[in-house]
């Protein structure tokens, strides 16, 4: 399958979506098409509008992103084929002349609030926060007079003809937001040795210990998830999924056999990709998790079913 060559994402211009999107090699020479809110972007991808999307989906302070997550479990299917990790410090952006005794009001994205929400108890403890879909349009509602301040990256203040009144804002260093790139269902990219895959897996029925055999299923094979997050599937009081990222890919046997394990006994499941982890750890194989392990005991098993003699 071709590189896209039309890659959506959380805009306008100057969000950290875009700086993502930049920082991905296979959008390099393509056109950058920003939408209003992830799931316009993700619609745009699903009706063929564009061929590929980044958005956020996870960030180290406060968490995975709720609409991504519901978006990618519950919506029409599309699947990551990669992932970003993006390190992520705030700037806050004024029009020209405004100090911060002037600040009364500070916008941004709701996920970049509680990044900053000591910093700015400290500097700007008068001021009102509001909500933007984006950091980058919260920099547009500051030049367009709405607001007095907004908290974006500091490249996003040139572009909205605002200045820089503090930066490196935060109250956790070295925060980092991990964003992923989607295309439609494809096959997988092949496997690097330092994969992830993404599924959800939806509960038949809540009763004791359903999640824990859902657990077992990777335990058993030696997988680490590094992500389980339940959420709900807007079908009912207690009606839940679960959104799974684990080490391996879709290719290697173990992750096949805990995928074939998790369609048994849940509802259903939903793969959503196999793809090379940003991070570029190798994940510590087990003894007996090996594919040729999986590959002599399913011969071995062949040989008494055959009533051949065991050697």
């Amino acid at each position: 399958m071709p590189d896209p060559r039309r890659w959506a994402y959380l805009g306008p211009q100057g969000t950290f979506t875009e700086a993502a999107l930049r920082a991905f090699p296979a959008a390099a020479g393509a056109e950058h098409v920003p939408f209003a809110t992830v799931p316009a972007a993700l619609d745009a991808l699903r009706s063929g509008e564009v061929d590929g999307a980044v958005v956020a989906l996870e960030n180290s302070v406060e968490g995975s992103v709720p609409t991504t997550l519901d978006e990618l479990a519950t919506g029409d299917p599309v699947q990551i084929v990669g992932e970003i990790h993006l390190p992520v410090s705030f700037a806050l952006l004024v029009r020209p002349g405004t100090a911060l005794a002037d600040v009364k009001t500070v916008a941004s994205h709701p996920h970049a609030q509680p990044q900053c929400r000591r910093w700015l108890a400290a500097n700007v403890p008068d001021a009102e926060w509001r909500a933007a879909t984006s950091n980058a349009e919260a920099a547009q509602h500051v030049a367009d007079g709405h607001y007095d301040a907004a908290l974006a990256g500091s490249f996003a203040a040139a572009r909205y003809g605002l200045d820089v009144l503090a930066e490196d804002i935060h109250d956790v260093a070295d925060a980092v937001t991990r964003f992923v790139a989607l295309r439609r269902p494809c096959s997988p990219p092949p496997p690097s040795g330092m994969d992830r895959t993404s599924a959800v897996a939806f509960l038949g029925e809540d009763h004791p210990g359903a999640l824990l055999e859902i657990l077992t299923e990777f335990s058993v094979r030696g997988i680490n998830l590094s992500l389980i997050q339940s959420r709900p599937t807007g079908r009912g009081l207690g009606s839940y999924l679960f959104w799974m990222d684990f080490e391996g890919h879709v290719f290697e046997s173990r992750v096949g056999e805990a995928l074939m394990g998790l369609r048994r006994i849940c509802a259903d499941v939903r793969f959503l990709g196999s793809y090379t982890r940003a991070d570029a750890v190798r994940p510590d194989i087990r003894r007996g998790t090996h594919d040729h392990d999986f590959t002599e005991a399913a011969a071995w098993l062949a040989t008494i079913r055959c009533g051949a003699t065991e050697r």
